[in-house]
């Protein structure tokens, strides 16, 4: 992700995690199982999520694009509704009718991040932890000082060894504090299985070390999830995050054809994993999936690209929630304000853990209607 200016801070107080755990409340949703993967494609618009591709940005200016046709082919095929799906088919063939999303303006929707940075650290640090720090103003800012609620369901009974994390960024290793974590984090370039004998993972290994780069902190979304599918035929985690950065970075090139692109990609990954962990007995009816953004973007045809304190609109985010004890309501209607940092007590509420109450300041999970 480039490098985003350095902002002034919002007031925020840091908090201490309590490293008990604690059942979850009454507004909690009935949950079968215990397995949660979190999901987040960064920089990822809600215009785009819940309208589909902007005809406006579909030209070689503001909007980059090498094949305006082929565009027009593959995602501006008719009504909103349309083009959201050509884009985006297993969220709306599949999470809206399973599951709920929120963030849709157009429907009394409102789902916001309260960092008041508006660029990715300052982002996951909220969305893992449940509370902004003002302390963590740049891209660059080093180890976490905030236990994530990943870092604390690794102590949990029945979770040791059983978190992971992925990210296509470099910095996901300091997000989530590796060294002082302890859980399995794979970021950046790094090579996902140094040492291992297993063909497929060797060749993996390989093509990390000997492809072209075209973001030095950042491998392809194909990469890491050719990774994380070999990871899950041994370790099958309880607790999976991954992180997905093309959206972003394409953005930020101003390649509108290659954002749509990467996005569609996201999707069919996320449809990929989410049929291979249901034909696995461990994860079949069985696991939630919590997908978003780790913030906005900007509007118009120039701001579209950016993102940050002073961009307006950057704040507005999406999540979506597909598993066992959650509601299929579709996209939320008339909610007029959910928040990133909501996000960490549902990763742990979905497992049955209650991560507002041991953090002692998280906010609540997210409300699933019925």
């Amino acid at each position: 992700m480039p490098a985003s200016r350095r902002l002034v801070a919002v007031a925020a107080l840091l908090f201490g995690v309590a490293a008990v755990a604690a059942p979850v409340g009454a507004q909690q949703p009935a949950v079968s199982g215990q397995n949660v993967v979190l999901i987040v494609t960064d920089g990822f618009r809600w215009q785009e999520l819940f309208g589909g591709a902007d005809a406006a940005l579909n030209n070689k200016g503001f909007g980059g694009v090498e094949d305006t046709a082929a565009l027009r082919r593959a995602y501006l095929v008719g009504s909103a509704e349309a083009n959201r799906r050509a884009l985006m088919p297993f969220l709306w063939d599949v999470v809206a009718r399973n599951g709920q999303i929120y963030g849709n303006q157009h429907l009394g929707s409102t789902a916001v991040v309260t960092n008041g940075f508006k660029f990715s650290y300052p982002g996951y640090n909220e969305m893992l932890t449940g509370r902004p720090d003002p302390r963590i103003d740049r891209n660059d800012f080093g180890p976490n000082p905030n236990i994530t609620v990943f870092e604390w369901l690794s102590t949990q009974p029945g979770f040791e060894g059983r978190v992971a994390a992925f990210g296509t960024w470099d910095a996901f290793a300091p997000i989530f504090n590796r060294d002082r974590a302890r859980i399995p984090v794979h970021a950046g370039w790094e090579p996902p299985f140094p040492g291992s004998s297993v063909p497929a993972r060797i060749l993996l290994d390989s093509l990390y070390a000997t492809t072209t780069r075209i973001w030095p902190e950042m491998p392809y979304d194909a990469f890491m999830q050719a990774v994380v599918t070999e990871y899950m035929t041994t370790d099958q985690p309880h607790v999976l995050y991954l992180g997905y950065g093309e959206t972003d970075e394409w953005a930020h090139e101003g390649r509108y054809d290659q954002y749509l692109a990467s996005a569609h990609r996201v999707d069919g990954f996320i449809r990929s994993l989410w049929n291979a962990m249901q034909a696995m007995p461990d994860y079949a009816g069985k696991t939630t999936f919590i997908i978003t953004t780790d913030h906005g973007r900007g509007s118009g045809l120039k701001d579209w690209t950016d993102h940050g304190k002073a961009v307006e609109g950057a704040e507005n985010i999406w999540i979506a929630v597909m598993g066992p004890g959650i509601p299929a309501l579709g996209e939320r209607r008339n909610v007029p304000f959910v928040t990133q940092a909501q996000v960490a007590a549902t990763v742990s509420a979905v497992v049955g853990m209650d991560w507002a109450k041991a953090s002692g300041a998280a906010p609540a999970m997210l409300v699933f209607a019925k």
